[in-house]
């Protein structure tokens, strides 16, 4: 047995490049919480985006779960950690903390086995699809041109997102200015998405989607709160775009709810519990026939995706990128619209931290 000796958290907070912000929220930095997964002279590394306080979570509550534990066992593990947080609960900062120990326990799989996750999880190093995403309400005309831009000729990416449902709906009309925008910039042989981030209401949402389809918008995320699966059905019966989401999904339930009213089921690992809670929504969703998306942290679902037989793609969100790019070693270059992750035969998920890089930013 290769078994789990120590558990730690750090924490790193980076600046972002230009303020940014979505349908209902605004920010000026993103804060990681990384996990190292330690057996002898093996490390796994998993981490989560979200509050700092979720390193006290990994330290206080779910490290003596797993130290002890055979590294091998990610199954057990996610059980051991989703009945000890009962009482804590477990939606949002701690379902966070319970993803990146398994993030980390999966790495560090990998590392024991010699074997990169893609391999590992049943798959191959085979090319996945990813879409630029960004597009912030708070990026002037100029600086959205140039990240667009960027992503389809400088990169040569054939699909973008950007971010509409500004001021939880308020600016319907700039939110449409920016997408006639966008699609002048990216002309019309680039898949153009959009992300509300639930910013709109019922009625609100179908009318922009309406609109949304005369510029040939495919994808329309979370046009209202993935809090009301009955508006998301409407909606999804009203307009033309594929209606997405489930990046707040927490657990096999809440995609449960999810599937029977989207048309692609979003997951996100750093939030679902990790590659296992992962690979069960993805599960899930090919039970309904859909795709799944990952949800942002491009870097830590690359493998799954190259794995799983119905997913669509993988969120190339220009924040993540910036931290994961500056944190550790082994990124993944996404030119021609692709990553293919294992390529180079690292074990786990092929990236290390970059201590020096790195120690300018720990902030815990």
């Amino acid at each position: 047995m290769s078994a789990v000796e120590r558990i730690g958290a750090r924490v790193y907070t980076v600046p972002t490049d230009d303020p940014e912000g979505d349908g209902t929220l605004t920010w000026d930095s993103s804060t990681l919480v990384l996990v190292e997964a330690v057996s002898g002279p093996h490390t796994g590394l998993g981490w989560t985006y979200g509050a700092a306080a979720t390193a006290a979570v990994v330290r206080q509550e779910l490290a003596r779960l797993v130290t002890g534990r055979d590294a091998h066992d990610t199954s057990g593990a996610q059980e051991a950690m989703g009945r000890a947080v009962r009482n804590t609960g477990r939606p949002g900062l701690v379902a966070g903390a319970i993803s990146a120990v398994d993030l980390a326990l999966w790495d560090l799989r990998g590392h024991l086995l010699g074997l990169p996750l893609a391999t590992l999880l049943g798959g191959a190093p085979r090319p996945v699809a990813v879409y630029g995403s960004g597009g912030f309400t708070t990026y002037s005309a100029e600086r959205a041109a140039r990240q667009l831009r960027y992503w389809t000729a400088g990169q040569g990416i054939p699909r973008v997102k950007i971010k509409i449902g500004e001021s939880w709906g308020g600016c319907e009309r700039r939110d449409l200015e920016r997408v006639r925008a966008a699609r002048a910039v990216i002309g019309d042989e680039v898949e153009l998405y959009t992300d509300a981030n639930g910013g709109y209401r019922r009625k609100q949402a179908v009318r922009v989607g309406a609109a949304l389809a005369e510029e040939g918008v495919l994808w329309y995320e979370e046009p209202v709160s993935s809090d009301d699966p009955a508006g998301l059905a409407e909606v999804r019966a009203a307009v033309r775009p594929d209606v997405t989401a489930g990046e707040y999904g927490y657990d096999p339930a809440a995609f449960a709810r999810m599937v029977p009213v989207v048309d692609c089921l979003q997951a996100d690992a750093t939030r679902c519990g990790g590659l296992t809670g992962w690979l069960r929504a993805a599960a899930l969703a090919q039970a309904y026939n859909l795709d799944v998306s990952a949800h942002c942290a491009p870097h830590l679902h690359a493998h799954a995706a190259a794995a799983v037989p119905n997913c669509r793609h993988l969120e190339w969100f220009h924040d993540h990128v910036r931290v994961e790019r500056l944190l550790f070693d082994g990124t993944l270059d996404p030119g021609g619209g692709t990553v293919t992750p294992g390529a180079d035969g690292s074990p786990g998920h092929g990236l290390r931290l970059a201590q020096e890089r790195a120690a300018p930013y720990r902030t815990g």
